[in-house]
């Protein structure tokens, strides 16, 4: 069981001319079982909503809260909030030269759970995790995204993903840059961790494509760091028929 909510929030970060708000009042409830979606065009606050509720230090929190079971997450560190339960996958995972894929999948396991997983068995499953994302078990032995493609690299988060098993995924703009096939791949990942116990997922994206492969229970609207409209699986297809326009238009 697992309720990830956000109230009223509202986030800056800092600029040359000082603080900009980005989140301006931001409320959404994510319980398990259930997948939201949040579309938005360009610079509305999707992002900056991903990095807050994972803590990304670039981001303040003036107002609101986020609660994960009824706990504070704004109190937690990045790897507490990690061990509570929270997982972020990133719109471009970045690069980490000198630390191969295992023993970074090892390294994160053991720090969640708090022991490490027997050897034996943690090959055999980072390998049929890797196997069910058609991904070479090679991969393995590589440094952490180095040279991976940007299919690579959002296989290796649903790698992740399987392995750690979160109570919530928060999942920034993960189509961003398939082609079809890694797109399908990447939603059956998505689908899978859904379907193994009770399981929140937030799905940031700009475009209706993958939500042909992952059905939403739920449609958010962003717009100018709020929530502009909430709806079901139909409201996508109202923005992919009529695009934005009219709630950019309300939020001037």
């Amino acid at each position: 069981m697992a309720t990830l909510e956000i109230k009223d929030l509202h986030v800056s970060v800092e600029t040359e001319d000082g603080p900009k708000e980005i989140l301006k009042g931001v409320n959404l409830t994510i319980k398990d079982g259930e997948t939201h979606a949040i579309m938005g065009p360009n610079g509305s606050g999707k992002s900056t909503l991903a990095y807050t509720i994972s803590g990304h230090p670039k981001y303040t929190v003036t107002s609101g809260s986020i609660t994960l079971d009824g706990v504070d997450v704004l109190e937690m560190s990045v790897d507490e909030r990690a061990r509570a339960g929270l997982f972020l996958a990133m719109q471009y995972p970045v690069e980490v030269p000198g630390v191969s894929v295992s023993n970074f999948l090892r390294t994160a396991k053991t720090a969640i759970d708090g022991e490490a997983p027997k050897l034996r068995t943690w090959v055999k499953d980072v390998n049929a995790a890797m196997d069910r994302v058609k991904m070479d078990t090679a991969f393995a032995s590589r440094n952490v995204n180095e040279g991976f493609s940007g299919g690579e690299k959002k296989r290796h988060e649903i790698v992740q993903l399987e392995l750690l098993d979160p109570k919530v995924a928060v999942l920034d703009e993960t189509d961003s840059g398939l082609d079809i096939d890694a797109l399908k791949i990447v939603s059956e990942g998505v689908n899978r961790f859904k379907e193994n116990g009770d399981k929140g997922v937030l799905l940031i994206t700009h475009y209706t494509r993958i939500l042909r492969y992952i059905t939403p229970d739920f449609v958010h609207v962003f717009v100018n760091g709020q929530v502009a409209e909430e709806g079901g699986p139909e409201l996508a297809d109202e923005l992919e028929a009529n695009g934005y326009d009219k709630y950019v238009s309300a939020a001037v």
